[in-house]
């Protein structure tokens, strides 16, 4: 498959904004939706960016491993320079807890409610894990079916979180664009407080649709480039036999944008929010520095 021709940019600023690594052999959560059968190892990860010329990731904790984050965590120790992180906690999570993740590279922590009941975000439980979260300048990612984005999204904007919305808002793909809960999503495009990946589109478009190209083309109307970020979804977990890393790095560079609009997806912005800015590790910083732009 042909790869198309980048922005002429050092490769060390791109950013693959969402992947999974992990054994098959882990432990795995008892509420899991689906068990891989395969491993998907840092070093082969490594060698597709290598191959795609990406310099950078963020790796996020897979939904079956559950709050077990040491997986990540020893991936993440193979190269500091290059990777990022994003856990899975409970909301009982402690503070030295959530302070020793973000020493080894977390940045924020993902609500991965696809098939969970929706949880009461306003419950004092909740409470104090925002508050951590937000002394350490970490933000939440958001995944969960489009329909329901508005009022956790609403709820986090309150407390004063940086919030990233997974797979384009997870829209059904029946309905495409025209998923009311999709519409909604468009709306937070001026808080200047939420980032959303377009990434996983085989996840909610219908095999087929414009439905990549129409979203785009909404989002940054309503977002603008500097809060899109682009995900490759490695290792396209159930869509396997489908998609491939260059063929999900292409589902961005042969939409037709502008270079600038790509390169601000691919490495301005990712590389600003994720603290790949700042070499001497103090990642807290970046998203102080995204949200201070917004102001």
């Amino acid at each position: 498959m042909r790869i198309p021709v980048f922005p002429a940019r050092p490769q060390a600023c791109r950013v693959d904004t969402h992947a999974h690594v992990f054994q098959r052999d882990l432990p795995l959560t008892d509420s899991r939706r689906y068990a891989p059968d395969y491993d998907a190892a840092l070093d082969t990860y490594l060698q597709l960016l290598n191959a795609h010329d990406i310099g950078r990731a963020v790796l996020v904790q897979p939904s079956f491993l559950g709050t077990d984050n040491r997986y990540l965590l020893q991936a993440l120790s193979q190269n500091r320079h290059r990777l990022r992180g994003v856990a899975v906690v409970t909301p009982d999570v402690s503070e030295e807890e959530l302070t020793a993740l973000h020493a080894r590279g977390v940045t924020g922590i993902r609500l991965n409610l696809i098939g969970q009941p929706l949880p009461d975000l306003e419950a004092k439980s909740w409470i104090p894990l925002f508050e951590r979260v937000s002394k350490l300048g970490w933000h939440i990612e958001l995944h969960r079916n489009a329909q329901d984005l508005a009022p956790m999204l609403d709820r986090l904007l309150e407390i004063g979180v940086p919030v990233v919305v997974d797979h384009f808002g997870r829209p059904d793909p029946e309905k495409g664009i025209q998923d009311p809960g999709f519409r909604a999503l468009l709306g937070y495009g001026r808080t200047r407080r939420v980032w959303v990946k377009v990434s996983g589109a085989y996840r909610c478009a219908a095999p087929g649709s414009g439905f990549v190209h129409e979203a785009t083309s909404l989002l940054l109307e309503h977002f603008g480039a500097e809060r899109l970020m682009w995900g490759s979804d490695w290792p396209h977990t159930q869509y396997e036999q489908v998609m491939n890393y260059g063929q999900s790095l292409a589902t961005l560079l042969e939409l037709g944008l502008d270079a600038t609009v790509v390169e601000t997806i691919l490495c301005t912005t990712p590389a600003s929010f994720y603290g790949f800015e700042q070499e001497s590790g103090n990642h807290a910083a970046s998203t102080t520095t995204m949200l201070q732009r917004a102001s």
